[in-house]
């Protein structure tokens, strides 16, 4: 039986923790961009991060609307990101889509699991909520597409990118 209504706290910390990702997001491709811009890979990434762009402004209307604030840490987020994505593409353009694999199957999991708790009061939202999930699995598959599977040290490279994003997540949502 689906749920009826969502509580005000979640609604606060799910968009709280979706405006930081985001933020993060859209700085990983920068951080990605100033290495690989001029990469056959640059128009890609450069077409993820206008999508990610799109989804931070979505979020920051709707902290504004709802009046909700957001995370304490945002700026730790977006240099964390930027950081991430110049690291990565340093070591490569497949390096750089093993990151970006990493990071949007953990952001897509954790869209679904908030599509699946927001109640049929919030029908606008989980709309939202559905069609980035969607955009952030369809950068997964770009990057699979453009070899990111085959990047030196994926399994170690995507392991450790994935705990980072989860233990964001967590501490996203509370500070």
């Amino acid at each position: 039986m689906a749920k009826t209504h969502t509580s005000p706290t979640d609604i606060a910390r799910y968009l709280r923790v979706d405006h930081a990702g985001e933020r993060a997001a859209q700085q990983i491709y920068k951080g990605q961009l100033a290495v690989l811009k001029n990469h056959a890979m640059g128009p890609e990434i450069q077409h993820m991060m206008e999508l990610e762009v799109e989804h931070l402004e979505t979020f920051e209307t709707l902290l504004n609307e709802r009046e909700v604030r957001p995370s304490l840490l945002d700026p730790l987020w977006g240099a964390a990101g930027f950081a991430l994505g110049v690291a990565t593409a340093a070591m490569g353009p497949k390096a750089a889509m093993a990151c970006t694999i990493a990071v949007e199957e953990v952001i897509g999991e954790h869209y679904q699991k908030q599509a699946e708790n927001l109640g049929k009061d919030e029908a606008s939202l989980k709309k939202i909520v559905e069609k980035f999930r969607d955009d952030e699995l369809e950068h997964r598959d770009i990057a699979i597409d453009h070899d990111g599977e085959n990047a030196k040290h994926y399994d170690m490279l995507r392991a450790v990118i994935q705990r980072g994003c989860r233990t964001a997540i967590k501490v996203a949502e509370k500070l």
